[in-house]
């Protein structure tokens, strides 16, 4: 399997040495994808596997966006992604791309129309179909899914259909049982494909992405089976921190890959800005332990004990506490380390309400506080000095409570 490394990978430092190497690994060939451009990089089809990352600063924070994408194009980065949520972050993605040395996709949030106006700066548009009726409600989305084809076809860009667990179409999840987030996810994804093919516009890849591995391999592998054809980007949400988010994101990677499943790749991590790197240093050490026969063997994720997910930060962060909060999160949990806890750092209000819904305890940051959630529930909001303390509390009750 083709895996678009280029030079040694540095894994001293990120990637877990697997726990047992499998010397003569059985792997299927690669699914026969339709190839896509995206830029100078094609995925799909013989290509290697393209990994990529995301820059975690504000957009219209130009300074720190523009180091961002040098620290990723240090790391080889094969495409760098960007999140554009205002007319202001248009501005500035403008003023970016002039030291952008790598494609460049762009995150469109629940502003659909804002394509038309970075379409010609950029290489990809990434929507999310649960996002589309935020705006517009009286426009179907069949017409805005044309738009969004029109406007990708006429600039040269390529796009991502993006479905995230946690912010599926809320049509789509009232057609399932209660508990079944993959259906959903599915019938998004393959309803987007039918609309995009009718269109006539293939140069399009697909994504599914939730912070359970499990789910991601299934969600994958269901879709693989029935749309064969069409490049997936394979992704963890909200994998964590590492070790634990690589350790997450390296058993669906191996299990999807080894398969034939994935055309390119991003690995999730809460870091500091300044190791945002890592993310590619850490999907390249992956990719290479794959081609190697190196796995760490494990058939099914089954997380014990304490269980932390939080995001990898981008543009929609509106307060940068929330990447050292996620790490205090860590340091003051350690104490339940060994109860079967899962508790969700999100630092936004985009995906951060609905992606907390199914952890024990659900953060989510706002500029200057931070919604604590049980569950569904909303607890309450606290300053960023203040909810470490509420936190510990519930799981206090938490851990009395639960047999």
């Amino acid at each position: 399997m083709p895996t678009g490394l280029s030079g040694s990978p540095d894994s001293a430092l990120l990637a877990p040495k697997p726990a047992r190497i499998l010397a003569a690994v059985s792997r299927q060939p690669r699914n026969p994808t339709r190839e896509v451009r995206i830029g100078d990089v094609t995925i799909g089809g013989d290509h290697p596997v393209a990994v990529q990352s995301m820059a975690a600063t504000r957009t219209q924070d130009i300074e720190a966006t523009t180091r961002q994408i040098r620290l990723l194009q240090n790391a080889k980065a094969d495409i760098i992604r960007i999140a554009v949520d205002s007319r202001r972050d248009t501005e500035a993605l403008t003023q970016i791309t002039e030291v952008a040395e790598r494609p460049l996709s762009v995150d469109l949030q629940e502003h659909y129309r804002l394509a038309e106006v970075i379409a010609p700066h950029v290489q990809k548009i990434r929507y999310n179909p649960g996002h589309l009726y935020h705006h517009e409600p009286e426009r179907s989305i069949r017409d805005k899914v044309r738009y969004l084809a029109e406007i990708a076809g006429s600039n040269d860009c390529a796009m991502r259909v993006g479905v995230n667990a946690g912010s599926v179409d809320p049509d789509k999840v009232a057609q399932f049982p209660a508990g079944d987030s993959i259906g959903p996810m599915l019938a998004s994804a393959f309803e987007h494909c039918e609309m995009l093919d009718e269109i006539g516009f293939t140069r399009y890849c697909v994504s599914l992405k939730d912070s359970d591995p499990n789910k991601v391999i299934d969600a994958n592998r269901r879709f693989a089976d029935q749309r064969p054809e069409v490049p997936l980007h394979l992704g963890v949400t909200e994998a964590g921190m590492p070790p634990e988010g690589i350790v997450k994101t390296r058993i669906a990677f191996e299990q999807l890959l080894s398969a034939g499943i994935g055309d390119t790749i991003r690995v999730s991590l809460t870091l500091p800005f300044d190791d945002k790197g890592e993310e590619i240093i850490a999907g390249r050490q992956i990719l290479h332990d794959i081609e190697a026969g190196r796995y760490l063997s494990v058939p099914e994720y089954r997380p014990e004990g304490l269980n932390i997910i939080s995001c990898p930060s981008c543009s929609r962060v509106e307060n940068e506490a929330f990447i050292d909060l996620a790490h205090r999160v860590r340091e003051v949990t350690e104490y339940a380390r060994m109860h079967c806890l899962t508790i969700a750092v999100m630092g936004c209000r985009v995906n951060g309400p609905g992606e907390t819904d199914d952890a024990d305890l659900g953060m989510w940051c706002a500029p200057t506080f931070v919604n604590l959630k049980r569950g569904g529930e909303l607890i309450g909001k606290f300053g960023y000095d203040e909810v470490l303390d509420v936190l510990k509390l519930e799981i206090d009750r938490l851990i009395t409570t639960t047999p």
